[in-house]
């Protein structure tokens, strides 16, 4: 994916390419590469639904206390040559270190979130519902491969309030 093709398929976006998710403003932010998420449409009728993205983030997780505290949160996609960066800010914690600062990502403010100067596409995320999923709901073989020893995801659904594309070209 070294240029997002908007009509690329949904079903792999997250799996295949991986995202930041970034939740707070510019000061008071954190981000976690995140493999998991849906895009879709939401809460309206015929023509009219929501246009959403719903991410996953176990409680465990230091950008989970950034994702309840905060209303907009962010997801963006980069090209290939920033794997090695998506790694580091999903191996390290925002709590222990500055891990913005061990990659070549550029931050800067995108609305109410945090965006980053390199991602091909960034989705800015109004949060109209969060819920933790059920243990005892999810089928046996998950919990057992995801949920032995940490309390399940919690599931955050964002309205799109924004989207903006990287064109390629920079100053």
């Amino acid at each position: 994916m070294d240029q997002l093709d908007l009509n690329t398929n949904i079903f792999q976006i997250f799996n295949n390419d991986w995202a930041l998710l970034t939740a707070g403003p510019l000061g008071d932010y954190n981000a976690m590469t995140i493999s998991w998420g849906q895009l879709g449409s939401l809460w309206g009728g015929p023509g009219k639904a929501k246009n959403i993205a719903t991410v996953f983030v176990k409680p465990i997780r230091h950008t989970f206390s950034f994702m309840e505290r905060h209303s907009i949160f962010t997801i963006c996609w980069f090209p290939k040559d920033k794997k090695k960066d998506l790694g580091i800010l999903g191996s390290k914690s925002g709590k222990d270190c500055d891990k913005i600062a061990l990659t070549s990502l550029t931050p800067k403010a995108v609305g109410e979130g945090v965006g980053y100067n390199e991602a091909m596409l960034t989705l800015v995320c109004k949060k109209i519902y969060t819920a933790p999923l059920i243990k005892d709901r999810i089928p046996e073989d998950v919990v057992a491969s995801f949920y032995t020893d940490e309390e399940p995801h919690h599931m955050f659904i964002g309205e799109i309030i924004t989207m903006l594309k990287w064109s390629g070209r920079r100053k």
